[in-house]
């Protein structure tokens, strides 16, 4: 690679860290940057860089290691145990996305078949940025976030086969629809039938020759993954339909998770330059007209995935706020979408105007709806009393569980929330007596604590509905171990079902603790102080004992 090159990325990089680092202040995914980097360094913008051939081959690799590691973790085991509601969801979110999304792409004077393109693009929410924020938020074991992962992972499948339909498209010179669906049918046949065959008779032991170093399983990983994307692209698919195949061959191996360890920054790498190469292919021109478009869209997808979801949860029996909160995760669009609209442009299919317009949707989208899952409980409380229409009279999924999962011992305190601390907490309690019972939002949790003997409850803590089935009027202590603490929710729901005892709370850190004081809370238990304490006072003692304290 030329001096000037080597150069040119290395700035590139260092720009591209600096604004990264703004957007992590702003809390906001670092892909908003890169592309805001691409605009600025690009043609369109300051002119910085003239390598757009080895930053459009790094930007390819990137998406094909993408896909990758997407298929990667589709592991068979997970498909086959995609809940029917994940399922549904999934399903009327893509199906209302695309017709309605057309039919208003249609109206804003786009071509058929641009509008299509843009419509199957609206319904892809990103993975990685859904799983990223409810990880921060540690609710990717509550009922929502199950839901969510679910129905992302049919999105993701989806994905995929419409990337394999539109790349049918090319091939298709003008035949008849019904000759393109064989076609596609037939090569989908025949690759599953080579994959099938690959992975039952020839990887397991590739693979295992491959671990025995740990750099060359790397290697083996990406040089699967690339060669498998070209072969793709050969056979009529697309480089992004052969990189996701590739990764799904290898999700049910045992070294996936290692496979998996090591890619994921090499990904993070490489998807910087695909998305800095999509900042600097953005004519200011073409996006000028695109911006009342882009409002109208982005609207669309902020308000209409949202409510389809929560239409379909309630419908399917669960109550308003986890239909509000797993609806929420579908209020962006992806990396995905601007993938699959790019390779659109490689098909003939779209113009540029297209790609400006999913990504101005994009970013709009993934902006706002960040802000809108951080503080999602906040933006319940306020929309809650609208929300009703989103609820059966009788949730009966959400009650079904709770019935299975109702104490019926005399209660003094109760512990919401059942990590490891707060399962532990409700172990020791138990073990002295105590009249507790715990609550949990994650059913697995519950489940496997009531499997040990434990007095374990599933619900939402911050439901009236739900606290007025428990004996809040025998209750002495509520224990709120909930890693984000919000006081106004939580008492405002205890006070409304009629709780007149004390309430305690356990906080991660000093901050935590002076804001749950400030409001008000009864006891704070800082768990790291308390472990601290006791173990200084047993080895003081272990000392004096043995008589070895000066």
């Amino acid at each position: 690679m030329p001096h000037g090159a080597f150069a040119e990325l290395s700035l590139l990089l260092i720009v591209a860290a600096a604004a990264g680092a703004v957007a992590v202040r702003l809390r906001q995914p670092v892909l908003i940057a890169y592309i805001a980097i691409g605009i600025l360094a690009g043609p369109a913008g300051l002119g910085l860089v003239a390598a757009q051939d080895q930053v459009d081959l790094l930007a390819r690799m990137g998406v094909a290691v993408l896909l990758f590691v997407v298929g990667l973790k589709l592991d068979l085991q997970h498909v086959r145990h995609i809940g029917p509601v994940a399922l549904a969801t999934g399903l009327g979110q893509l199906g209302f996305t695309i017709a309605f999304g057309f039919v208003l792409t249609l109206l804003l004077g786009k071509g058929a078949l641009e509008a299509l393109y843009i419509a199957v693009a609206l319904t892809f929410s990103s993975t990685i940025i859904i799983v990223k924020l409810l990880s921060d938020k540690r609710e990717l074991d509550s009922l929502h976030g199950r839901i969510a992962v679910g129905f992302l992972i049919v999105q993701d499948l989806a994905v995929v086969l419409a990337m394999m339909a539109m790349s049918a498209l090319r091939g298709g010179d003008g035949a008849p629809a019904s000759a393109v669906a064989l076609s596609l049918a037939w090569r989908v046949g025949a690759a599953a039938l080579l994959l099938y065959l690959l992975m039952r008779f020839i990887l397991p032991g590739l693979v295992h020759l491959m671990a025995r170093s740990q750099e060359l399983l790397l290697i083996f990983a990406v040089a699967w993954g690339t060669g498998l994307a070209a072969l793709g692209e050969a056979a009529g698919f697309s480089q992004e339909a052969g990189a996701f195949l590739a990764g799904f061959s290898l999700a049910s191996t045992r070294y996936r998770d290692a496979i998996n360890a090591r890619l994921v920054g090499l990904r993070d790498f490489l998807l910087l330059f695909f998305f800095i190469d999509l900042g600097s292919r953005l004519d200011f021109a073409t996006l000028g007209g695109e911006l009342l478009p882009a409002a109208v869209l982005s609207l669309f997808v902020l308000l209409g995935n949202p409510l389809i979801v929560m239409a379909i949860m309630g419908y399917m029996g669960y109550r308003k706020r986890t239909g509000f909160l797993a609806g929420l995760t579908v209020a962006q669009i992806s990396e995905f979408s601007i993938v699959f609209v790019a390779m659109g442009i490689s098909l003939g299919h779209v113009g540029v105007g297209a790609l400006g317009l999913t990504t101005l949707v994009g970013l709009g989208t993934i902006a706002a709806s960040t802000y809108m899952i951080l503080y999602s409980q906040p933006l319940y409380e306020k929309l809650s009393p609208w929300l009703g229409i989103f609820e059966r009279r009788h949730p009966h999924r959400e009650l079904a569980m709770e019935k299975r999962h109702r104490n019926a011992e005399p209660v003094d305190v109760v512990v919401f929330g059942l990590g490891r601390y707060g399962g532990s907490l409700l172990e020791r309690l138990h073990e002295r007596n105590v009249g507790a019972l715990g609550v949990d939002f994650d059913p697995e949790t519950v489940r496997r604590l009531r499997r040990r003997g434990l007095p374990a409850h599933f619900g939402d803590a911050e439901d009236p509905g739900f606290l007025e089935s428990l004996p809040i009027g025998e209750l002495r202590w509520a224990v709120s171990t909930l890693p984000q603490w919000d006081t106004r929710a939580l008492s405002h729901a205890l006070h409304e079902a009629g709780f007149r005892g004390r309430v305690a709370g356990v906080a991660r850190d000093e901050a935590h603790g002076q804001t749950m004081r400030r409001a008000g809370v009864d006891k704070v238990i800082d768990p790291y102080a308390d472990a601290a304490g006791r173990a200084a006072d047993e080895l003081a003692r272990e000392l004096d004992d043995k008589g070895e304290r000066r």
